[in-house]
């Protein structure tokens, strides 16, 4: 491995990715989704993929494409509500899913990549989420042929002398995947990235759990040009860096926008 981790086509970065592999894959609803990098891995042909994403996209973008064409056999996700085809997989027995709440699905992909094997949360304690029982896998009549198990309890006392008290605290394991595909807007040939608001939440843990990090960015610049202290993911934990530049589509999951308002002569809204 070079300091240069930069390869020339989003198809090149990806072609390694073998059936059967897991993937950790970043954005928050569609914003920082690797489009180029997932597109090319559909091309590829990779299928029976194992990815762990906060959401599987839509219908018609982000992991929804590789979703519709029968690629991903399971899902590790927090949020899954905008996309028909996910349910239909899901309900009708074609795709196991484990639902993960959403910061404790960062937290596994972060600790995966700062090698702690595990970890105590009191999230999910008193639910399904540690007592078990949650549908991963239905069959084709609706029946539950897999489900989540019981996670270990421990009792703890955070702040004794803060004068709380013991409580329950469910130990869920860090997640590792063999490959992780990030969006970021800036990045170096050294593989330090820069993320846009939005697309930081989740890119950062999904880069560092993969064994593989790969980057797509919109702006490569040279070794120097960031300023340190902007940088938000060092470059110890990418791979490959693909640059696609600034002129790609960035759709809005749902676009909300606030009516004009008229005023009067006298300042009052109508």
């Amino acid at each position: 491995m070079t300091l240069d981790k930069t390869v020339a086509t989003p198809a090149q970065a990806v072609a390694d990715i073998p059936d059967g592999a897991s993937l950790a894959v970043g954005g928050f609803g569609l914003s920082g989704n690797p489009m180029q990098l997932i597109q090319a891995l559909l091309d590829h042909g990779a299928k029976d993929l194992s990815v762990v994403s906060n959401n599987c996209g839509v219908d018609d973008w982000g992991l929804g494409i590789l979703l519709k064409a029968g690629r991903i056999a399971k899902m590790t996700s927090s949020y899954v509500g905008e996309n028909k085809e996910f349910a239909r997989q899901y309900l009708e027995g074609e795709l196991e899913v484990e639902l993960v709440p959403q910061g404790t699905l960062a937290e596994k992909l972060r600790a995966g990549g700062s090698g702690i094997a595990a970890f105590f949360t009191r999230t999910g304690v008193g639910t399904q989420v540690a007592d078990g029982g949650l549908p991963m896998r239905y069959d084709a009549d609706g029946n539950v042929l897999k489900a989540s198990s019981p996670k270990p309890l421990h009792p703890f006392t955070p702040g004794p002398a803060a004068g709380l008290e013991e409580q329950q605290y469910v130990l869920e394991e860090a997640l590792v995947t063999d490959f992780a595909l990030v969006h970021a807007l800036r990045g170096d040939r050294h593989g330090n990235l820069v993320f846009n608001k939005a697309a930081r939440q989740f890119s950062p843990p999904a880069a560092m759990a993969g064994r593989v990090c790969i980057a797509q960015v919109e702006e490569l610049v040279e070794p120097g040009e960031l300023d340190p202290d902007t940088v938000h993911l060092p470059g110890v934990y990418v791979h490959r860096v693909v640059e696609v530049g600034s002129q790609i589509d960035k759709p809005i999951e749902k676009r909300t926008v606030r009516p004009a308002t008229e005023h009067t002569s006298g300042g009052a809204e109508s």
